[in-house]
């Protein structure tokens, strides 16, 4: 296993800082329980007023479900540590729980479901738009552009095999249209969006600003749909998270462009302007960046982190429904904050560069972990390959700044 052997590279074993109690999320004491709330809401707090519904074990976190004991093990510095046990089950729970409720996730511009199991975990549903080898037309604004599972599911691993553990645990799935999700909804507007189509097959396309429509509607065959679903983060009220704009930003106008796209000197300010101008801010906006022309993924407007961290932790990477839509082109705008700062750790560098190596080839690491999706092959393999290409152009980028 090339992904093994990666793991096992001295680039991938660097200690973390040390964790004291406060660079954790949630403080937990090993004989408090967690339980959930009694106002019936599915939210977990540390309380004793609350009813307890998990069994007593040994210790109560013995007894937490695997996605209780990823919102407790997040910390400062990342978002579940690289030789996660938890990893396993939490990626076999998310396509395999029975589905317990489905309602639409309110906001954003297409749709999507949450989908609670009966140990109260939740996920963020993506249903499939469009099949694997149908790239993005050229025609297309990235604002307009689809949503897609395969990308969620891809992006997950692929932060993953970079090393920056930053998007919570993605995995595919087969759904039910029936049994999962009609049936069983609550959602009396999403249930209103339900027919059959001519052909027989169950759709639905529930409300939101893009895409909810007759036309665009989701349909099983005959009532049987791929989609993501990827483990939520903590609740807001738990754990207060931070929305930041991207200082890259894209105009999300037809005509206009961004300040960015027209002075090359942007980074001066952005470098003057807090929280940029000290910590490591900057440089993780630039991994993310990493990430994202990888993937080719245009639409990383905002990107969040927890409040409790205050400036100094790690980015979330949410929202990667849009990468992975073309391979035959790059985008090479979206490196526009490596190019016009000329800035990256040299953790990032170096790993870069041995993913860059034969034994260590970031296509065949991608395809190797994702080969265990229950949606295999997740991505085609043009844009496997397309990888690869991305990968030289990131390098060649700092080999010049370097140069410089």
């Amino acid at each position: 296993s090339k992904l093994a052997a990666l793991f096992e590279h001295p680039l991938y074993t660097i200690p973390i800082p040390e964790v004291t109690e406060k660079d954790k999320l949630f403080v937990v004491n090993p004989m408090e329980k967690f339980s959930l709330r009694s106002s019936g809401s599915d939210e977990w707090v540390s309380s004793s007023k609350a009813e307890t519904l998990l069994p007593t074990g040994k210790t109560a976190y013995d007894t937490y479900p695997a996605w209780l004991k990823f919102h407790v093990g997040i910390n400062r510095y990342e978002l579940y540590p690289r030789r996660d046990p938890l990893m396993p089950t939490l990626l076999r729970d998310l396509a395999t729980q029975r589905i317990v409720s489905s309602v639409q996730k309110s906001g954003g511009t297409q749709l999507k479901l949450i989908m609670t199991f009966p140990n109260y975990g939740q996920a963020l549903f993506k249903p499939m738009k469009q099949t694997r080898d149908q790239e993005t037309p050229i025609d297309f604004f990235y604002f307009s552009d689809f949503e897609r599972h395969n990308a969620e599911i891809a992006a997950f691993h692929l932060d993953r095999i970079l090393d920056f553990r930053r998007i919570p645990p993605v995995s595919g799935r087969l759904v039910n249209i029936t049994k999962e999700i009609r049936d069983i909804t609550m959602d009396k507007k999403l249930a209103k969006t339900f027919f059959i189509s001519p052909a027989g097959n169950v759709c639905f396309y529930g409300e939101c600003s893009y895409y909810c429509s007759t036309e665009h509607a989701l349909c099983g065959k005959p009532d049987r749909l791929e989609g993501s679903m990827a483990t939520l983060l903590p609740d807001k009220t738990l754990a207060k998270r931070r929305s930041w704009r991207s200082p890259w930003r894209r105009s999300y106008h037809k005509s206009k462009k961004a300040e960015w796209e027209l002075n090359p000197n942007y980074c001066a300010q952005v470098r003057e302007t807090p929280p940029y101008n000290r910590g490591h801010r900057l440089l993780d906006l630039i991994d993310m960046t990493v990430l994202d022309f990888l993937m080719g993924n245009m639409d990383r407007h905002h990107y969040e982190t927890f409040e409790k961290f205050g400036n100094d932790t790690f980015l979330l990477h949410l929202d990667n429904g849009r990468g992975f839509g073309t391979h035959s082109r790059d985008e090479l705008s979206i490196l526009a904050p490596l190019r016009q700062c000329c800035s990256i750790k040299k953790s990032t560098y170096l790993r870069l560069q041995l993913l860059a190596t034969q034994p260590y080839r970031l296509s065949d690491l991608l395809r190797e972990a994702l080969a265990t999706d229950p949606l295999a092959p997740v991505l085609a393999e043009p844009h496997l390959r397309a990888l690869d290409r991305r990968l030289g152009k990131v390098l060649e980028v700092v080999g010049r700044c370097l140069a410089r």
